[in-house]
Parts: structure tokens; sequence; C-alpha cells
């Protein structure tokens, strides 16, 4: 992400505001910081690592020169528009006339700096002329607080340790600094194994010396409960997450349907595919096939892919669908989704899954990647799980649940076979969907899971 170099303060010092990102978010925590008070630095040079309540990103600098202040210690949630380093371009001496949140330039990007988000510097005024209320007079200023000076971490003499931004953020919670941890990945990049196995190498505080011999009173239950509890800040993804499926909850009228579907000759499918020379280099699953399937009953039944607009009293038919895949990280729940997945054949179904899963399997989901999401699955089968209600994603009318698939006798023309067979669930809007379209959807998505050749659903 390339930013737009900003005017020079007073002084040659300039300050750098934490931008929006995207989506218009209001905040974002300050991961890691890749530079320390007088390093030099280059425009566009990555400065620091943030996560918002959508992403992990890198932060470049907008601004040539050495480092003055970091403003925003590692592990501190901060508002968009808050300073958060100070750089010196040498160009205006020491810069002591220009405090860093005199600078008055626009976001970047966003809805604007709101009232009171940056960090303010006490500057010494004169004394006014007029005569002052005794209230305020008699009242002690406090003492202005200095910026936060944050010590940088010992790092090793190659450079930043190498890691991927969920490694990091697993160093993080465990209190791991990954400049002494010892790569054992490939190119010298930190794994967890190795982020885990420095934790528990990582020394126990010292039990706290008895006072003259005698034994401590014993704790209080509740004390001692709380000794066994763990406690963690709700913030970035989990608390995004919580706070839409509350609202999702609580404002749509969720209706869940479920059907038991034999998926013999879709596994078989899955099977050929596999061999296909056109699927070499992707891969071929079964949520491959409950993807396409679902795709062609959005477009037997296209009132299921619509939203609800509250404010203008209006259903928003979707002539497009973006479909959302929703994925467990170590960050939380996401749900990036695969833009115009309607229009692609298998092949190209298939290799945008690949994608979506590896991006997110490796922490380098955008906000981009999950706005305008139409429908979504979500294959509670891979933790070995039947079935499940799911809420719906904000914004959709629908979201299938895929169960896992398993060997279960079931009547197949007319004889007690072992089938494969799984549980599909389907939860809609019913202020959008009713329960005819419904049960139309869901049927349509099982018929094609039991038949794909008859539906087309392997080359569609």
């Amino acid at each position: 992400m390339a930013i737009q170099k900003n005017a020079p303060a007073v002084g040659g010092v300039h300050s750098f505001k934490l931008p929006d990102v995207g989506e218009g978010l209001v905040d974002a925590e300050i991961l890691t910081w890749f530079v320390k008070p007088g390093d030099e630095i280059a425009v566009n040079q990555m400065i620091c690592e943030i996560e918002t309540a959508k992403a992990v990103v890198e932060l470049p600098s907008p601004f040539a020169g050495t480092v003055k202040e970091l403003l925003v210690e590692e592990g501190r949630t901060v508002d968009v528009g808050t300073v958060i380093i100070t750089v010196d371009d040498g160009t205006g001496g020491d810069g002591a006339a220009a405090p860093a949140e005199e600078e008055r330039e626009k976001p970047l990007v966003g809805y604007g700096e709101k009232a009171g988000a940056t960090q303010r510097r006490t500057r010494r005024r004169p004394e006014p002329a007029g005569p002052v209320s005794p209230a305020p007079a008699a009242r002690p200023a406090p003492a202005p607080a200095p910026p936060v000076a944050v010590a940088p971490a010992p790092v090793a003499s190659q450079g930043r340790p190498l890691a991927k931004p969920p490694v990091r953020k697993l160093a993080k919670d465990l209190g791991v600094n990954l400049a002494t941890v010892a790569p054992s990945g490939s190119g010298g990049i930190i794994t967890r194994d190795d982020v885990h196995a420095a934790a528990q190498g990582a020394p126990a505080d010292p039990e706290p010396a008895a006072v003259s011999g005698e034994r401590a009173p014993a704790a209080p239950a509740a004390a001692d409960r709380s000794a066994r509890e763990r406690r963690v800040p709700v913030k970035g993804v989990r608390k995004a997450t919580a706070a839409a499926m509350v609202g999702s909850a609580f404002t749509a009228p969720h209706v869940t349907e479920f059907l038991q579907v034999d998926v013999t000759r879709t596994m078989k499918a899955v099977a050929r595919l596999r061999e296909h020379p056109d699927f070499a280099g992707v891969r071929v699953s079964p949520l491959l096939m409950v993807a396409k399937a679902l795709l062609l009953a959005v477009r037997r039944n296209p009132e299921v892919n619509s939203s609800w607009d509250e404010d203008a009293q209006e259903i928003v038919f979707k002539d497009y669908v973006n479909l959302g895949i929703a994925a467990a990280t170590e960050r939380g729940l996401v749900v990036p989704n695969i833009k115009d997945a309607g229009a692609k054949p298998l092949p190209q179904l298939a290799a945008a899954l690949k994608e979506l899963t590896d991006t997110a399997r490796a922490g380098k989901v955008t906000p981009a990647d999950m706005s305008g999401g139409t429908i979504t699955i979500t294959n509670v089968g891979v933790f070995g799980v039947d079935a499940g209600t799911p809420i719906l994603n904000p914004g959709e009318a629908a979201i299938l649940a895929f169960g896992q698939i398993r060997d279960m006798p079931w009547v197949h023309k007319g004889k007690l076979k072992i089938r494969k067979v799984t549980t599909l669930s389907l939860s809609f809007d019913h202020r959008l969907v009713d329960g005819e379209l419904g049960s139309k959807v869901l049927r349509d998505v099982g018929a094609a899971l039991e038949d794909p050749e008859l539906t087309s659903l392997a080359w569609g």
C-alpha cells in the first residue's frame, strides 16, 4: 500500500497519523514496530504491522528521514487519526518549534479523524493579560505526559526476524520475543513450533518468599478461581465478529432447515476430477462441489441472493454472486469471498477457492477480500460435526452449513446399503426468504450433490 507524502511540518518534523486502511475502520492495534528512534527510513518503507477488525497489514511510511519518536507502544489499540510516529527529514533543525500534533493533514483514506483521537503533548502557553477565574487557577495543572518511548526489542544481526503474521500474533500472545527464537523453517523463517518451543522453555516467575517462615493464609475461594483464570482483551477480528453476529442474530429473523443427502456419486466425481488435467495444481474437494451446487441453486432461485436495506426499506436483488467461505484462523473467524463466483467454470472456481483458503491460513486476508459477499458456505464437517444452525453473515440472506461426510446405512434403489451421507443446513433471513424459497434452494443443492452428472455439476 503506497502512501502519498504529506506536507512537512515546521522544523522538518513530520507526524504520521494512523490512516483508515479500508472499509471505514475506526481503530487498529499496533502489533509490531519494524523501526526504532534513530533509524533512517525511506518513503514507503514498512514501519509497523497493525491489526484492524478485518486484517493484519503492514503500514508504509509516507516520509523519508530519521525516526524521532514512536508515540504508541506495541499491543495498544488507537483510533484512526492518532499520531503514531514522528520523522525528522533533516531540513529544519531540531524541530523544537513543531510539535507533531500541530499538523492538520487530512487522513489518507476513510471517514476522517475522530475528535480527540490524536495524542497531544501539553504546550507552555504565555500568561493571559486579563484576570483568570479563581477556580481553575487554584487547581494545579497536571504534569504533561511525555510521549511513550518504545524500547526496541533486540534484533538479530541480520535484521528483523522472519515470520508470518499469524506466527507473530502467536508470539505476541505467548510473550515470546521473536528475536530470541531460533528459526527452523526454510529460508530462516520462524514457525509456530519454534514459538511454542521458545514459550515452553521460558523460565517461570519465581514464587514470592515466605515472610518469617510463617505459612501464608489460605486464599479465599474467589481469589483461587481468579488465579486459575485467564483473561484476554476482546479486540481485532474477534471483537468485530462478536458485534456482527449479535447484530445479525437480533436483526434478521433466522430460520434453519436441514437435509440429509447421499453424496456417494459426488465423492466419485471428486476422485475423477482430481485426475483430470484441467484441475492440475488445484485441490478438488467436496467443498468445491458444494460450492458449485449452491451456485446452481442460486441460478435457479435468484431471490435468495439478496439483501435487506433497512434505511431505504427496499430489497436489493444481486445479479452477481460473491460466494463467501467462512474460515477459522488464529485471529478468529473471517469470511472472504470469491468475486463473481457464479460466472466461473469449475476449474476456475477450484483455483479461486484454493487461493482464498491459502490467503486466509496465511493471515493475509484484506478488508477488500471480505467485503461485498452475497451468500456464504461454512464447512463444519472439517471439525467432525454433522450439522449446525449457522448465523447469517451480516447483509446476506442465506448461509449454508456443510456437515461431515460419513458412511451410513441408506436405502438405495430399494435396498439397504452403506452410502456416503452428509447433512446440509440452510439458515435464511425470513424477511427475504420464505419457507418455500428456502426449501427449494436446499432441495436444489441436495439434488446437485446426489447426482452431479445429471445436473452438469462437474463441468458446468
